[in-house]
């Protein structure tokens, strides 16, 4: 109940109070529908919050109580200046209410539960952190005390400069730089309006608020949408629109999988409805609010620009045929304009860097013609002003022009497209190919030509939206250098061109302006509904495998055990991500979410003697000093000692990521390690031997993972993989290794296992069957070098492997050498 009222107070009651202000024409606000007045008051209430956070957290003063008292504030103000003022008449609620709370129900009911998505590696687990940072410490800028204790000699180690970059910066986790170590001055490098809406999440409901947020944008969008297409194409095309946008497998997914994208949706139609009700209905109450929400869309992604071309094109259309554009919309999008250039130059430098490189590479060329476009678009707008036969051109014929333009280049796009090598890759060359293939389904698409050209009488009923979704689609399509895995590169579509060519082909069969004759009509409204029912049907089935499935479920239990082990005065060092296996990703909501002190190797083969002098000065900070890992790293040394205090192992479903294809289902990711305490040296046990499998962590590189078969513990080694032991004496002469190939098949190459200690080949020993000992002799000088360094000893084995999946079909793609069970030297 708590959680509720604080998101009402958060979500709905600034915006209601706001919307029923008696400024710019409250009795035109009262006009409209029920349904879209309460959408308003989410919507602007939404962009109040956000915009409060953000604000809050540039000044590193960012709790959710504040912005529970900065929204209570505003309503307070916003009340009291219609208090004892007549309040103008509102519309009753009609049956046509019903249409948003049933997409709303839907929605909410096929986009949760959301996924568990909170580890690092990827954005998604980026963004998610960020915004769990920024309700945790009140800033997106954030001081961080581990990076600061980290002494210079050692930050090669953990935090490694990119000297290829201005300035200090080396990574912290993926997604996240340090700028400066000495203050450990760290920032998550993605735009921090949708960690906002995650921070609001957290504040309400703790980590369950916070992966809720991304149902709560999915809903959002599909409300979004459905008062955009409902104003431009009716209700009926809005419903339509709306109910295959919520049965489809790209909303399903990314409404409950943290991205940008279903925020960008939802602000992105919202601006576009109140750009239509300001510049086209002439509502002067709407111009602000379109460019608020535009001015959000700066710190959302880099790529909102796009559509904002769009919409500036729009805009300049407007001017030519007479419409005005008002200095209320004009001042909030300038506003955030001027306060993103200190942002994206600052603190989020390195996500501008390239934006900023093409800005700095321009030549006075390019400026000068840009000054030649701008001079011509005035002089266009000047003369649509002055002269009727030039406005009503341009009224008559842009809409042709438009449509003619689009088809044209869906045609080529779709049929004469070819890579280029060097200059074009094939996952460019057919980018609209694989969204209408993976994602549309070409019967749709070419509904939606067909749309394109009955809609053209609505061109003018709103010029932003058809030349925003133009504008994406000709960026995206033509070279948007996605890399081309599914779903994640479906993103791009997800914002605005899924949801208009939806609405495209909902308009062809239901929306758009039909025959005079009522038989033309009826028919054709039979037709289209048939064809609207078909394809939600093959729309809700291909989404099936996604609406039963939740990424990573279960990894937060996990993840709060694993927190649980480790204390507040630890140092947990994980191993890098080049070790070999996925365990990094645990580090960031280790740190991030659970505050865990924990540091990443740069390195799976750390400098021992500055690793070394490194420990010295964090047992004297530590309690205890920890290392999280799941085998595939050099750290044995004789300048300290490590003892294995826990390990586990589980699993989580993973959607399958299909590189150019349709992803075929969830499949399952692992997760195993082990935690170490280090410790002061000890000395040397009088026996070496290892049993593979059994916290081994330390002791194997470039092995597959644990398993167990017959009551062994045992790792399929790789091409060349490699065994640490504690030492060698000087008196040692064999080499034991229990061995078997796994049961090659004929088809597969011998199992030839040679071994080279030191550089140095001892013998090649072929296995068979079964497991059995293998000896290999060492020689005397092999073993009074080993022992005169003290260091422990790597030992080298090289094997021709095979893959079952390409030998005998079996669902294992890894490549194979031989199973490893125990080592010994004596």
């Amino acid at each position: 109940m708590k959680a509720l009222l604080c998101l009402l107070v958060v979500g709905w009651l600034p915006g209601a109070a706001a919307f029923r202000a008696p400024v710019l024409g409250p009795e035109r606000r009262a006009r409209l529908a029920a349904e879209e007045r309460l959408f308003w008051a989410l919507a602007i209430s939404t962009a109040m919050s956000l915009a409060i956070v953000l604000a809050l957290a540039a000044l590193h003063r960012y709790s959710f109580g504040r912005l529970i008292a900065a929204d209570l504030l505003i309503t307070a103000v916003c009340a009291a200046s219609f208090w004892r003022r007549p309040r103008p008449t509102t519309a009753w609620p009609t049956p046509a209410v019903l249409l948003p709370i049933a997409l709303a129900i839907v929605a909410a009911v096929r986009f949760s539960p959301p996924s568990e998505y909170i580890i690092g590696g990827k954005d998604p687990g980026v963004y998610v952190n960020s915004g769990i940072q920024i309700a945790q410490r009140g800033t997106f800028v954030y001081h961080d005390p581990v990076v600061a204790a980290v002494p210079a000699f050692a930050r090669d180690l953990f935090l490694p400069q990119d000297t290829n970059r201005p300035g200090f910066v080396a990574p912290r986790f993926m997604g996240f730089f340090i700028l400066d170590p000495d203050r450990g001055i760290v920032v998550s490098q993605f735009p921090h309006l949708f960690p906002a809406s995650i921070a609001i999440g957290y504040g309400a409901a703790g980590l369950t608020g916070a992966r809720w947020t991304m149902t709560a944008w999915g809903v959002l969008g599909v409300l979004a949408f459905y008062f955009l297409a409902a104003r431009l194409a009716g209700r009926p095309a809005a419903a339509a629109a709306a109910l295959l946008l919520t049965l489809h497998v790209l909303q399903v997914w990314f409404s409950r999988y943290p991205s940008a994208e279903m925020a960008m949706q939802a602000l992105l139609c919202a601006a576009l409805l109140a750009n239509a009700r300001a510049q086209i209905d002439d509502d002067d109450f709407f111009a602000p609010v379109a460019g608020t929400l535009l001015g959000l869309l700066l710190f959302l992604r880099v790529d909102a620009l796009v559509p904002l071309v769009g919409i500036g094109a729009a805009l300049a259309l407007g001017l030519v045929v007479g419409r005005r554009v008002r200095w209320t919309f004009i001042a909030p999008i300038a506003i955030a304009a001027t306060l993103l250039v200190p942002y994206a130059t600052g603190p989020l430098r390195e996500y501008f860097a390239r934006p900023i490189a093409f800005v700095e590479q321009l030549r006075a060329f390019h400026y000068a013609l840009g000054a030649v476009a701008v001079a011509a678009l005035a002089v266009v707008i000047v003369l649509g002003r002055r002269l009727a036969a030039v406005a009503r051109v341009v009224h008559e014929w842009t809409p042709t022009l438009f449509a003619i333009v689009l088809l044209a280049a869906a045609a080529y796009a779709y049929l004469l497209r070819q890579p280029v090598h060097g200059q074009l890759a094939d996952y460019d060359a057919y980018a609209l190919r694989t969204f209408v293939q993976f994602y549309v389904l070409l019967p749709a698409f070419l509904a939606a030509l067909v749309g394109l050209l009955l809609t053209r009488p609505l061109f003018w009923r709103d010029p932003a939206f058809f030349l925003a979704f133009a504008a994406a689609c000709l960026f995206t399509f033509y070279k948007g250098r996605i890399v081309p895995e599914h779903f994640w590169a479906a993103r791009r579509f997800a914002a605005i061109i899924l949801p208009g060519t939806l609405l495209l082909i909902s308009a062809a069969a239901v929306g758009a302006p039909r025959g005079r004759s009522a038989l033309t009509r009826t028919v054709s409204t039979v037709i289209g509904v048939a064809f609207l029912a078909v394809l939600a049907a093959a729309y809700a089935r291909r989404a099936q495998p996604v609406a039963a499935h939740v990424e990573y479920q279960g990894i937060i239990s996990h993840l709060e055990q694993l927190a649980a082990r480790v204390g507040d005065d630890d140092l947990l060092i994980v191993e890098s991500r080049d070790a070999g296996s996925d365990v990094h990703v645990l580090a960031l909501p280790l740190a991030y979410i659970y505050a865990r002190n924990v540091l990443v190797l740069s390195t799976p083969a750390p400098d021992k003697p500055t690793f070394a002098a490194f420990l010295d000065r964090m047992h004297a900070r530590y309690n205890r000093v920890l290392f999280l890992g799941g085998g595939g790293t050099d750290l044995l040394s004789s300048r300290w000692s490590v003892t294995p205090i826990d390990s586990e192992r589980f699993g989580v479903p993973e959607y399958e990521s299909a590189w150019n294809a349709y992803p075929r289902g969830p499949t399952r990711k692992d997760f195993e390690y082990s935690v170490y305490q280090f410790g002061p040296p000890r000395p040397p046990a009088a026996v070496t031997s290892l049993d593979v499998g059994v916290n081994d962590d330390l002791n194997v590189i470039r092995f597959h993972a644990k398993e167990t078969t017959e009551g062994r513990t045992f790792r399929w080694s790789q091409r060349q993989s490699f065994v640490i032991v504690d030492h060698v004496a000087a008196s040692d002469r064999t080499l034991a290794l229990w061995m078997s190939d796994g049961g090659r098949p004929p088809a597969a190459p011998p199992a030839v296992v040679r071994v080279l200690v030191g550089g140095r080949e001892l013998d090649a020993v072929r296995v068979g069957h079964g497991f059995h000992e293998y000896d290999v002799a060492i020689p005397p000088e092999v073993a009074a070098e080993a022992a005169r360094s003290g260091e422990p000893v790597r030992i080298t084995l090289r094997t021709e492997t095979w893959n079952p999946q390409q030998v005998i079909g079996a669902p294992d793609p890894r490549d194979l050498g031989v199973m490893l069970d125990r080592v010994a030297v004596r």
